[in-house]
This record gives structure tokens, C-alpha cells and sequence, in this order.
């Protein structure tokens, strides 16, 4: 078919800010402990809902007058099933439980503080939590029917996350960390031997820190079925590698060696990457390859591995791992660059070569060893969009890297303008995306917002640059006192490099971000005057002084590491402030912020806003009520991307 030549970003796109704005999030899915039944969470614009699926009857929402959402830190840990309950964080920021068959939600801890990650105890009788509560955190535990008072189960540290129950109720797992690292810095993994009062209320009688320390993350602790063993993710060689510990000999074995990462950084609570199979004998995971995600399972007896599984080879990001423990089948949340979020099951059949098991002592290599691919009876449960628009008429990720400005490599995914109808003439404009964190990745995962704007004729560059995650400790150590130099530096050389292979236009950059990737677009504006056409800049940091005395508990010594601590990194503080050197911004910029935000508030973008209305340059400034750090009401977003879209083809196509 003959194309149509129009210029670039100008071309009609088949996505629409609305229907980008209507898409669900998927945030967690997991399954019942004893019916098989499979239960998931959606946003759905600022209400967070559960949705359960028994066998291959329709999904049915669980919960009708409640908006589940766990807000402690980033939130995540919304929820959890287990013997036909679920138990998730609702109203009020409550734990409740509810019958996955019938009734109402019932509210089993008082309205106190914040509560995240609720696990059960495998007998059913104890629910443990991270509890929240003017910003002193803790591990609490109440009976399952919330007729006690919660007692605190663990505490001492600045930070809890991922509490899990032995099978047995001998012990509980759980990761703790203190200021000023952050999780993947250093964090440990502690192992509490539980015991129990004349009442049979469990305490902690023993705890022991049995991996990590200050300089080396953990991550998802998690019993095997059988209680044997505790696998976990650490980054001790330098990569995130999964572990197993033996905990009658108290030794652990390496189970992965590649140097790729098996883990992610531990931004909200509820993250998993791996699963048990209900035998205890292998362990299904993902590992990050060139921003891509990939699943694939290994024994603890004999080291095997699969590339991927046939009928998974569509999708290139999965997370949330879920194993059924009554038949093995395994659940995700799937997507790829051309596939939209979905909630998808599938039972592997895991063949080897050879049926002999045979225990490897703590210090034997892991070999590989070729297995069997199978896919039986694949499920799509659910689609957060309509996935109206065909996959031709969508942008590829591909993966690429490029020499910084120091000689060393940084790493990206690249979106050509694409169209199945439309062609340009010469380069197209550029955006630069630059995820937030910074200690963070942009992944080959459906980004609705990317697509929309390649599929308008835009070339898109998502930055992967060096402090990021997904390419070893080493690399994301790199942005230590480097806040506002790589993640600059590889964005410009990113952009230089695809005008440099005539695939963007060097007169038409835009660098685009939000958060920590709002501060990359200021400081670059900054530092880099004419070298962008224009920022767009989403409640991004101007005053680094400001973010270290106003943002939230969880990021409050963050800069500590990534600039240096105060007051002795006072001048570096002001150096990598862009309200300080704001004078040098020249280029036209939008900006984006929500009222209520806490961890990057409003007075940040004021600021900066402030400074371009004084020297007339040309600017937008849209601040959102009832918006917090990332938008959630439909209204925003269409109104966000409707804005972006305008201001873009005024300053930038037309320019």
C-alpha cells in the first residue's frame, strides 16, 4: 500500500489521549492457596479494585465500595489470597478480609497509620503486615479474624518489606533496611525462628540476619513448599543472582550465575520475580536482558534452564510471578512493546533430560542442561485496553547503546516513527524519555504514551542511562555524587548518537521525564542551553536542598548517596540545582504537577515556573488538584497528553 507523506508529527495517530487515559493498570495478580481461583489488581483511574477468576468462569470484581491500595512508601503489597480469603489494604488504611465466594469485606485492624504486604500464616490463624504510623515502620501481627488488638512483631529498623511465613509457622523472613541506603544499597534478610505462648499467640524468639549488609542488596525472601529451604535474590557478586538457603545445614547455594539481573529494585513493596514450584524442586523466574524481561525456571538439584517457553515468546516484560500451589500453573502480568499489559496464565511442563535429583553441596558450579519447551493451555485473563489498534501500526523497541561523552557505554530502547499509513521526509523530531528513580529502567513493556507519540511520527529514545538498574551493580553504582552528570550526559549523547545515524533531527530534540527524570529535563535545560528544542518536565526536582528536607520518609536520605551528605555536600547541592542556575534556562518548557504531591511538592515547580515567567520565556504551567506524585484521574491524563500534543506540534513540529 502507498503511503501518504506528511511531516513528521503531524501524522493522525490510531491511539488517542482518551483511550490512553480509560487503559487499566495492572498492578499484582495471585492465587488462592486451596481453590485455584486466581485473583488480580486493577486501577481503574484513581480506584484500585480486585477482580477474581474461579477456573474458566467470567472474572467477577471483589470489591465494590473499596478502593484497595496500600500506601506505605510507593505502596504496592496491596493484597494477598490464601484458603479462599483474600486480604488486601482498603478504607481507612485497614487490613480486611473477605470470603472469595460471597459477602462483604470485613475490617480486621483499626484505622491506624498504613498498612502494606500482608501475608498469611499457612495454618490460617495470623496475618503479618508492615505497619506504618508517623513514619516509624514496623512488622505487625494480628489473628486472621481481627478480634485481638495488633501487636508489633518486628521493629528497629528504618524500613520493612516482603514478610513471609515458613509452611510450617517455625519462622518468618523479612527484609529490613536503615537511612541512608536505600534497598537495593544494602539491606538484609532476616530469618526469625517463631514461637508460640500458652495462648498460641507466635513471637519472635531468635532473629538472625543471615545475608546482606550495607553494601549488598536483598531481595523476596521466600519458603519453599516443603520448608527446606529459603530462596532469595542478592547482588553480592555484582548481579542480582538467586540463592537458596538450606535451613536445617544453614548453608546457601548459587543458583544463578549469568551476568544478568534476576532481581529489581525494591521501589514498592509486593515486587516478585521468582516462584516455587508446589514440589519444591525448581524455582520459576525472570532474568533482564537488554531492558527486556524474560521467564524461564531452574532446579535446586540439577542447575536447568529454558530460554522461554513456546507461546510466551510474544512478550518481553513479565513481572509479578505467581505459582499455584495446588496444580503448578503460573500466572504473570505480560506485555511487550506492541502488546498491552495482561494478566496471563499457563501451566510449564518442566522435563529434564534425566529424572535423577541429585543435591548440589553449597559450593558446587551450576552447570546447564537442556529441558524440554512446552506451553500447556495458555489463559489471557484479563487486557488492560482494548488492543484495538493492530501491531503493525506500532513502534518496536529495539535495544541499542551508544559511547557517553567519557568514552564509556550507556544503554537505551529506540521507537522508529512508525505508521501504517503515513511516511515522512528527512529526520523526525526526537524525544528523549527519561525514566524517573533515577535508580530505575525503562523496559520493553507497552508504554501507551511512547507509542502515541511514535505512532505520530516522533522518533523516541527511552534513556537507560548509567545509575540506572537492569545492567549490574557497577553500572547503577556509577550515579553515586553523579546526580545531574550521567543522566544528562547520556541523554544528550543518546540523542547526538541517533542524529549522528540520520535518525533523528538534531534541530528538533525534545527531552521529556518525570520525577528524577523531571530534574534530568531542568538540569539538562540547564547545563545544555539550545541543545533541546523544548522540555516537558513532570513534577521534577529544582532545589535539591528542598527534596532533602521536604520529600517523603522513604527517599529522605536518597541524595545522601547520589549527591553526598549534608551539610558537608552543600556546595555540590547547589552546583546540581537547577532553581540556582535557573537563569540559564532558554528553551521552551511545560510543565506538570500535582497539588498533593509529597514527594516532589508543588513549591518545586513553582519555583522554576516562577523564574521563567519572570524572563518571559516562553512556557506552560498546568498544576492538577487532587493529583499526587504521578497522575491517576482520567481527566488528568487525557488533559496531560491533549497539552503535551499541542505543545509539541506549536514549539516544536511548526517551529
Amino acid at each position: 500500500m502507498t503511503k501518504i507523506t506528511k511531516a513528521y508529527g503531524l501524522w493522525p495517530s490510531p491511539i488517542s489521549p482518551r483511550s490512553l487515559a480509560d487503559s487499566l493498570v495492572l498492578t499484582d495478580v495471585q492465587w488462592d492457596t486451596t481453590s485455584g481461583t486466581l485473583v488480580w489488581h486493577e486501577r481503574r483511574g484513581a480506584k484500585g479494585v480486585l477482580v477474581a477468576q474461579a477456573g474458566e468462569q467470567a472474572p467477577r470484581d471483589l470489591t465494590d465500595d473499596q478502593s484497595v491500595r496500600a500506601r506505605v512508601g510507593y505502596g504496592g503489597g496491596d493484597f494477598t489470597v490464601a484458603q479462599g480469603n483474600v486480604y488486601f489494604a482498603g478504607n481507612g488504611g485497614r487490613l480486611y478480609k473477605q470470603s472469595l465466594k460471597s459477602g462483604s469485606a470485613k475490617p480486621i485492624t483499626p484505622a491506624f497509620g498504613d498498612v502494606a504486604a500482608p501475608t498469611v500464616s499457612a495454618d490460617e490463624k495470623w496475618l503479618l503486615y508492615v505497619h506504618s504510623y508517623e513514619e516509624v515502620d514496623s512488622l505487625a501481627l494480628v489473628d486472621t479474624d481481627g478480634k485481638k488488638w495488633p501487636s508489633k512483631f518486628a521493629e528497629g529498623t528504618d524500613f520493612l518489606m516482603q514478610p513471609t511465613w515458613h509452611p510450617d509457622g517455625e519462622y518468618v523472613a523479612y527484609v529490613a533496611w536503615n537511612h541512608p541506603q536505600m534497598p537495593w544499597d544494602g539491606a538484609e534478610l532476616r530469618l526469625v525462628t517463631v514461637e508460640y505462648d500458652r495462648d498460641g499467640i507466635p513471637f519472635p524468639a531468635q532473629t538472625l540476619t543471615i545475608a546482606g549488609d550495607t553494601e549488598t542488596s536483598v531481595f523476596q525472601p521466600e519458603f519453599s513448599p516443603d520448608g527446606r529451604y529459603l530462596a532469595y535474590v542478592s547482588d553480592a557478586t555484582g548481579w542480582n543472582q538467586l540463592y537458596i538457603y538450606e535451613i536445617a545445614s544453614q548453608t546457601h547455594t548459587q543458583i544463578t550465575t549469568e551476568e544478568v539481573d534476576h532481581g529489581a529494585p525494591a521501589w514498592v513493596q509486593g515486587m516478585r520475580v521468582f516462584g516455587w514450584t508446589p514440589d519444591s524442586h525448581h524455582l520459576i523466574f525472570t532474568y533482564n536482558l537488554e531492558g527486556s524481561r524474560y521467564l524461564t525456571y531452574r532446579g535446586i538439584y540439577k542447575s536447568i534452564q529454558t530460554g522461554s517457553w513456546e507461546g510466551l515468546t510474544v512478550y518481553t516484560d513479565m513481572t509479578h510471578i505467581s505459582v499455584s500451589p495446588v496444580d503448578g500453573r503460573v500466572a504473570v502480568i505480560a506485555s511487550s512493546a506492541k502488546i498491552p499489559s495482561r494478566v496471563v496464565s499457563y501451566t510449564p511442563d518442566i522435563a529434564t533430560e534425566s529424572s535423577t535429583l541429585v543435591i548440589l553441596p553449597s559450593a558446587a558450579p551450576v552447570t546447564m542442561q537442556v529441558i524440554k519447551d512446552d506451553l500447556r493451555h495458555p489463559m489471557i485473563h484479563r487486557r488492560s485496553s482494548t488492543e484495538s489498534v493492530p501491531t503493525t501500526a506500532l513502534a518496536a523497541a529495539e535495544p541499542i547503546s551508544w559511547t557517553g561523552h567519557d568514552g564509556g557505554t550507556a544503554f537505551g530502547l529506540y521507537y522508529a516513527p512508525t505508521s501504517d499509513k503515513y511516511e515522512g521526509i528527512g529526520a523526525p523530531p526526537l524525544i528523549v524519555y527519561v525514566h524517573g528513580g533515577p535508580t530505575s529502567q525503562m523496559m520493553t513493556r507497552y508504554d501507551g504514551e511512547m507509542q502515541l507519540y511514535a505512532t505520530m511520527g516522533y522518533a523516541v529514545l527511552m534513556v537507560n542511562h548509567r545509575g540506572g538498574t537492569g545492567y549490574g551493580r557497577e553500572y547503577m553504582n556509577m550515579l553515586r555524587g553523579n546526580w545531574g552528570v550521567y543522566d544528562v550526559e547520556d541523554s544528550a549523547s543518546g540523542a547526538a548518537y541517533l542524529a549522528s545515524k540520520g535518525l533523528a533531527d538534531p534541530k528538533k530534540f525534545v527531552i521529556l521525564g518525570g520525577s528524577a527524570g523531571g530534574y534530568t529535563v531542568l538540569q539538562s535545560l540547564v547545563s545544555k542551553p539550545g541543545f533541546y528544542k523544548a522540555g516537558v518536565c513532570l513534577y521534577g526536582v529544582s532545589n535539591q536542598f528542598g527534596l532533602a528536607m521536604d520529600t517523603h520518609k522513604f527517599e529522605a536520605h536518597y541524595s545522601d548517596s547520589l549527591l553526598g551528605p549534608l551539610p558537608q555536600a552543600a556546595d555540590l547541592y547547589r552546583e546540581r540545582s537547577p532553581l540556582f542556575h535557573a537563569d540559564k534556562i532558554v528553551d521552551t518548557m511545560i510543565v506538570f504537577q500535582g497539588e498533593d504531591d509529597n514527594v516532589v511538592p508543588r513549591n518545586q515547580s513553582d519555583a522554576i515556573v516562577e523564574s521563567l515567567k519572570s524572563r518571559g520565556i516562553p512556557h506552560e504551567y498546568h498544576l492538577y488538584a487532587g493529583e499526587g506524585h504521578g497522575f491517576r484521574k482520567p481527566e488528568t491524563i487525557e488533559h496531560y497528553q491533549k497539552a503535551v500534543i499541542r505543545f509539541l506540534t506549536q514549539y516544536v513540529v511548526y517551529a
